[in-house]
């Protein structure tokens, strides 16, 4: 009971300060100011609350861990890519003509393909779907346009339906607010260290 009595006698306090009292704004920070007493009001960071449920099933809570250990697979290979990318667009904004431009795009698959094609076929079915949502966050852009826009449209075309004959498909986009929310949130662990 006097812990609401000094609740009740706090909030009335809180109400009670005089009209004339000045304000001081300083960034995110608000100090009322009443004769000698300064009271500060400070605005904290905002910051995310994910929760792991330990009301989900057996089965359910497998799934996710298999899901998160899938994206600590794949999430190295996607920032690879992006990094990557952007080497290379580099060196083909400097090519001074196409046939220079195929022979930095050969050099630079064949560099690929001798440093990630063992790791990569190691990678599972799901790993690989995975990867290339991935790409498609880290790059902006789906497996598909990246092949179409660096190798052409033949090219594209032809890797597009060998990923067809496997299950793939590299159009596919990344969706971070709808089926792929779940990705995106551990992604975001990844990120920040706590996964």
């Amino acid at each position: 009971m006097k812990q609401l009595w000094l609740v009740i006698t706090f909030v009335l306090a809180a109400f009670s300060v005089k009209a004339s009292a000045g304000y001081v704004f300083m960034q995110d920070t608000v100090l009322i100011q009443k004769k000698a007493d300064t009271i500060p009001s400070v605005s904290l960071q905002e910051i995310e609350i994910i929760s792991r449920r330990n009301s989900i099933s057996a089965w359910r809570r497998w799934r996710l861990n298999r899901l998160i250990h899938n994206v600590k697979v794949a999430y190295p290979y996607a920032k690879t890519a992006g990094a990557l990318l952007k080497i290379y667009d580099a060196r083909l904004e400097k090519a001074k003509n196409d046939a220079e431009r195929k022979r930095i795009m050969k050099q630079a698959e064949q560099e690929i393909k001798t440093r990630y094609s063992n790791s990569l076929k190691r990678l599972t079915f799901t790993q690989g779907i995975i990867l290339i949502k991935l790409i498609d966050r880290e790059t902006g852009n789906t497996s598909y346009g990246l092949l179409q826009q660096l190798r052409g449209k033949f090219t594209a075309f032809f890797y597009q339906a060998f990923a067809r004959l496997w299950g793939y498909n590299l159009k596919t986009r990344y969706d971070p607010h709808g089926k792929d929310a779940q990705i995106e949130a551990i992604v975001r662990l990844i990120e920040k260290g706590k996964l």
